[in-house]
């Protein structure tokens, strides 16, 4: 991180990272809160429910949802999480609202063609920035995109450079963008914070039979 900081005229101390902790247990959640770790993303509201009791505890830890929500399951998300990073709707907005508590969000924003990501359509944005503005406990940090998944890093630094463009143009400074693989090219293109699992937790073995 430190490297990539500094290849791009950067701080280090600029960019949050999001240690991704889906699929590990609570035990390893606290194991990297004790190396240093502080925010920490979950892919499934379900899931990080067998967690939470035993992380909540933790001071200074922040809860991040990195995964796509439904609108059903938003008012657990907003009681566990601190902040839903893949907001794409006014409708799921208005359902965060709706417990009264003070949440961040990032908006998801679609830049791959590909079917299975989600996200708001580029052209839609402003309309969307708008609703959550109309949110008044919904802080509104920036915007988050997921390229098309490549062993080269490279591929996804034009996906990067255009979230970083508009955010430019609708007033935004944060940026939610890289893993494990590109986070590097994310900060060289301006990341706020990168959403590392793999170069952390390693990968996750499945239990044998």
């Amino acid at each position: 991180m430190e490297a990539a900081a500094l290849r791009a005229g950067r701080r280090r101390e600029e960019i949050t990272l999001i240690a991704v902790s889906k699929v590990f247990p609570a035990a390893a959640l606290r194991e990297a809160y004790e190396a240093g770790a502080r925010h920490f993303g979950e892919n499934y509201v379900q899931e990080f429910e067998g967690k939470y009791p035993d992380v909540k505890d933790l001071p200074e830890a922040r809860f991040h949802l990195i995964g796509h929500l439904q609108s059903n399951k938003s008012r657990r998300a907003a009681e566990m999480f601190h902040s839903i990073d893949t907001v794409d709707t006014g409708r799921l907005a208005r359902r965060l609202e709706e417990p009264g508590r003070d949440l961040d969000v990032f908006l998801e924003v679609k830049l791959s063609e590909e079917d299975a990501k989600a996200g708001v359509a580029p052209a839609d944005l402003g309309e969307l920035i708008e609703q959550v503005r109309a949110c008044p406990h919904l802080n509104l940090r920036g915007l988050m995109t997921m390229p098309p998944w490549s062993e080269d890093a490279e591929v996804a630094r034009p996906y990067f450079r255009r979230l970083r463009e508009l955010a430019r143009e609708h007033g935004l400074t944060g940026l939610s963008m890289g893993m494990s693989h590109d986070f590097e090219v994310a900060i060289e293109e301006g990341a706020t914070h990168i959403r590392v699992g793999t170069a952390l937790f390693g990968k996750r073995v499945k239990p044998t039979a």
